[in-house]
């Protein structure tokens, strides 16, 4: 874990790459205690440990299914049922964090990538066991963040500088076509691109990640904030590939493209 200094910084965004109806804005002055937190999302190999050691069953492993990013599936994959509005999404029975596209796969080359097929009780209970917690927005925003006051990326604003990939998002044509210009189709390591200020790895892209935080302060709204983006982010559908952008998703949720990474209280 790496140590975030208590501090002020500026949260959310309103620029022209904001979503409003996400709850970006207004932009404004919030003050954060100091915490530690992962410098990485919480690995294959990490989560391995704790199911070997506490026996643990993940949602997906109980219900036998969740959904895979069809781009992932064999050509000759058996059609079956897609998410409204996202057909790229697709149901895969036997997925889990251990088969990331289903039975067919395994994680055993992919230890040092982030865990999948997460939903936010599975990343509680690793965290407890862990003696860790789900970090807050606030505090996954000022770490992801690195220092840097309003910028949009946790090392500035500009998404390439000097033309250098510095996040693993989708290029090309979403989701035909993944010209791979980062050098991954899929996730890459947790370690992957280089550290922010404040030494935190991959707080933009590769996987979305559980917050503390209800999305919507009505009651009525069970979905969870989760933050940073993922690979199968493009422009052209999905620039949540920001540290101000945020994603909602229900507790229950497990997909492809979501992990987490945990937080503790300063000692």
């Amino acid at each position: 874990m790496v140590a975030v200094p208590a501090g002020d910084f500026l949260m959310g965004s309103e620029d022209a790459f904001a979503y409003p109806a996400d709850g970006e804005g207004p932009v404004r002055n919030v003050t954060v205690d100091a915490f530690r937190i992962d410098a990485c999302a919480v690995s294959n190999a990490d989560f391995r440990r704790f199911t070997e050691d506490t026996g643990y069953r993940t949602s997906a492993e109980r219900t036998g299914w969740s959904f895979v990013f069809a781009g992932l599936l064999p050509d000759d994959f058996p059609p079956t049922r897609g998410v409204a509005h996202a057909p790229w999404w697709r149901r895969v029975e036997g997925a889990d964090w251990c088969h990331p596209e289903g039975p067919h796969s395994g994680v055993d080359d992919r230890a040092d990538h982030p865990v999948l097929h997460v939903d936010r009780h599975d990343a509680h209970a690793y965290a407890a066991w862990a003696g860790k917690r789900l970090p807050t927005e606030a505090e996954w925003e000022r770490a992801a963040r690195g220092g840097l006051r309003g910028k949009v990326f946790p090392w500035g604003d500009e998404l390439a500088p000097g033309g250098q990939h510095r996040m693993n998002v989708w290029q090309g044509d979403f989701p035909r076509h993944n010209t791979t210009d980062d050098g991954w189709y899929g996730t890459c390591p947790v370690t992957a691109f280089e550290p922010n200020g404040f030494g935190l790895y991959n707080t933009t892209g590769n996987v979305w990640e559980w917050c503390a935080d209800r999305f919507s302060p009505a009651p009525h709204r069970p979905e969870r904030v989760t933050k940073g983006g993922s690979y199968l982010c493009h422009e052209s559908y999905c620039r949540r590939y920001r540290v101000a952008a945020r994603q909602a998703l229900t507790p229950d949720s497990t997909t492809g493209n979501v992990g987490f990474r945990c937080a503790s209280d300063m000692p």
